[in-house]
């Protein structure tokens, strides 16, 4: 691989922060694979989520010609980022190499990656179940991260996943810890939404929880909020939301939230 250095900033923590902010936001991106018969690039859009460590992950119908694309060859390119007002080009965004790999429905890892994807794609239950479709998690290579004009960074896929040693942890605490807080303690969401994001007040929802952070939806809307340092337990999961809460609650003044 060439790429020319001049052009390239040192990676630090925003970028690396920006980076994890686009893929955890995103619900859709463009992938390109090659065509299996002819060799052409393919480009089309896919709904986007993310495992715990924040590998892509994809659901796509049998039926499309990127499935049989990346059957035939893993190799893809995903491009992530929404353009905002403005001049598309000075809006950030990330263009991931990766190798596919299918999620059989049988293997150990399915149900988990099924739930996180339907929690922040709930449209998706429409077709999650049918039999044509089938998930695909992009194991990363490196990232080219465009942060806007003057501000292009190439990282590694090790600087930028979640590579914590509590993610099997975490993944097996999260859909019981989500599906808590989202029925008995949206008070405390809505505090982190306000102080953390400084977001308005909405119907906000945690949608997942990872190592480095959660992320809060309503409708199209997605928050990222990070915590200050990374869990290391599940345990840790419950007591920094609690402490989250409560620093939110005095940064606001509001009342006390039931945690």
């Amino acid at each position: 691989m060439t790429e020319n250095k001049d052009v390239l900033r040192e990676i630090d923590d925003g970028a690396i922060r920006l980076a994890r902010t686009l893929l955890r936001t995103a619900r859709h991106a463009v992938i390109a694979t090659l065509d299996p018969q002819t060799g052409d690039p393919i480009a089309t859009r896919v709904g986007l989520s993310t495992d715990h460590d924040g590998a892509p992950i994809i659901l796509v119908s049998a039926l499309a010609a990127h499935t049989p694309a990346l059957l035939a060859d893993p190799r893809c390119s995903l491009l992530v980022g929404e353009p905002g007002k403005g001049d598309p080009l000075a809006s950030p965004r990330m263009t991931i190499s990766a190798r596919a790999r299918e999620i059989s429905r049988d293997a150990p890892e399915h149900a988990r990656i099924e739930w996180r994807y339907l929690s922040h794609l709930p449209k998706s239950k429409l077709y999650v179940s049918l039999g044509d479709f089938r998930f695909f998690r992009l194991e990363p290579d490196h990232v080219r991260l465009n942060g806007g004009f003057g501000r292009a960074y190439q990282l590694a896929a090790s600087e930028w996943l979640s590579l914590s040693p509590a993610n099997d942890e975490l993944a097996a605490a999260e859909k019981s810890a989500v599906e808590h807080m989202n029925r008995d303690h949206a008070d405390a969401i809505a505090l982190y939404a306000r102080f953390f994001a400084r977001a308005a007040d909405s119907n906000w929802r945690l949608t997942g929880i990872d190592a480095d952070g959660f992320d809060l939806a309503d409708g199209d809307d997605v928050l990222r909020i990070f915590f200050p340092e990374p869990l290391t337990s599940a345990k840790d999961m419950h007591m920094t939301l609690v402490r989250m809460a409560g620093e939110a609650r005095a940064g606001l003044g509001a009342s006390h939230p039931s945690t």
